[in-house]
């Protein structure tokens, strides 16, 4: 029984997890990580990479579609969705190659197989099918960062044929004919928006008054119209009481009635993979399902930490990751600045993108804050109309009397990377003023930020 004896061990190598074993192995620590699919962890191989690259070729396809709008016209083409499918395919196998790579430029020793706590520090690793041999790794301290997975409704089995995952849908080549995804969050808005552009007819049926629940109410409506307009079916407010076979491949009977489709794709949540690994043996803390942390990532048992997913919300990549700094640096003797959970952008990378962080003006005022809103449409913005993406808004929420910015909530064209100035205007607790001191390039789509701060002051200057 081969025993690696090490400073850190790393339980899983998602975003979290690969993250916290090349910082430990650049503070000078031995480091072990242990994986039981690919390196990369469900974010690189089965979520955040290859349903990007699906996106990307909506978007590609939806630009080939308007072509005519920019002078040039295409006669005949031909849209194969296995063939988006086999790159996005190829797309994760590149990245999990390069975390591979980086993981021998670290000196991490790389364990394949599942893992489970035999002790605080010490692990037991069993090895995948076909092999015979059984690991253990002993360790000062061991970081948990196993993820999440795909959560169901009570009494409906994902078998990824009829009832599928966001797991299963990034390997499946073949596009359904008509598809319900049920829950309008993130995962789900997402594949509506892919399996649309390639022609499937699409319903989506959400629990709560809104799509993306968690949005601000504004962003939530302007989603809504765009989807509305490309021929999604939107259902919100609906009680779905059961899923079974029928009709046209899958029956889905709610409250409202029965709506038949060839597939379902079930995005209700994820939730944290702690099952199996030995907590509960260990006493570890446990919260609605997540795992205890401090804000060092240490759990309730000295020496185990846990980051990512299964330490609760929100379940973010990057969030993950920079937990996994935050644990490794505590191991290292370091003073690692804690995490201001509230300031974590959250984007959602469908057509058009949101990205949003801090406050929503409903839950500032339900806060008792006098606040100022600044809102800019995209359509008002000169590089947005050269690009013929005038979709959207940006939507700032700050203080009424300091000019403290509580939030920004973005819809339109590439949202989630202009989210970033107001994410470090958050941490630097940057005033509207220090924003309209900021010098934007134009033109920009970044300069709707600036006019939404303007507005916010009441000194909009081309609106």
């Amino acid at each position: 029984m081969p025993t690696h004896n090490v400073d850190v061990a790393v339980v899983g190598t998602g975003p979290g997890g690969y993250v916290a074993a090349i910082r430990a192995a650049q503070l000078g620590l031995s480091v072990a990580a242990v994986e039981d699919d690919r390196p990369g962890g469900v974010c690189l191989n089965w979520g955040c990479i290859p349903t990007k690259a699906l996106l990307r070729n909506a978007e590609v396809l939806n630009l080939v579609e308007k072509a005519e709008r920019f002078g040039i016209r295409i006669e005949k083409f031909h849209a194969d969705y296995a063939e988006a499918v086999r790159r996005s395919r190829a797309v994760a196998d590149r990245m999990a190659k390069g975390v591979e790579f980086l993981f021998r430029k670290n000196k991490i020793t790389l364990v394949s197989g599942r893992a489970t706590l035999a002790a605080p520090t010490r692990l037991t690793v069993t090895p995948a099918a076909g092999a015979a041999v059984t690991d253990t790794i002993e360790a000062r301290h061991v970081i948990l960062a196993t993820g999440s997975e795909p959560k169901s409704l009570p009494g409906v089995a994902i078998d990824e044929e009829r009832v599928i995952s966001s797991n299963g849908a990034v390997r499946q080549e073949r596009r359904p004919a008509s598809l319900i995804v049920i829950g309008a969050g993130a995962v789900g808005v997402e594949f509506a928006d892919v399996y649309r552009a390639y022609g499937a007819a699409v319903t989506l049926l959400e629990a709560l008054p809104r799509v993306v629940p968690v949005e601000d109410e504004e962003v939530s409506k302007e989603l809504a119209k765009s989807f509305q307009r490309r021929g999604i079916e939107i259902k919100t407010g609906i009680d779905v009481r059961g899923v079974t076979s029928g009709g046209a491949g899958v029956v889905v009977e709610t409250d409202m009635g029965k709506i038949e489709a060839e597939q379902v794709l079930m995005a209700v949540g994820r939730q944290a993979r702690v099952k199996g690994i030995g907590l509960e043996p260990l006493g570890v803390a446990m919260d609605r399902g997540f795992v205890k942390i401090s804000p060092r990532m240490e759990t309730s048992v000295k020496g185990l930490y846990a980051i990512g997913d299964m330490a609760g919300p929100p379940l973010l990549a990057h969030k993950a990751m920079a937990e996994g700094v935050v644990a490794a640096e505590a191991i290292a003797g370091r003073d690692p600045r804690p995490i201001e959970y509230a300031n974590v952008p959250s984007c959602t990378y469908c057509r058009p993108q949101i990205a949003s962080i801090g406050l929503t003006e409903g839950k500032a005022r339900e806060n008792a804050r006098e606040v100022t809103v600044g809102k800019f449409p995209f359509t008002a913005s000169g590089k947005a109309q050269a690009l013929g993406e005038t979709e959207g808004f940006v939507k700032v929420v700050a203080d009424k009397a300091t000019g403290e910015i509580l939030g920004a909530h973005i819809v339109g064209h590439e949202a989630t990377e202009l989210i970033h100035e107001f994410a470090l205007g958050c941490t630097l607790e940057a005033t509207l003023e220090e924003i309209v001191h900021t010098i934007h390039a134009h033109p920009t789509m970044s300069e709707a930020a600036l006019e939404a701060v303007l507005g916010a002051l009441g000194r909009a200057i081309h609106l």
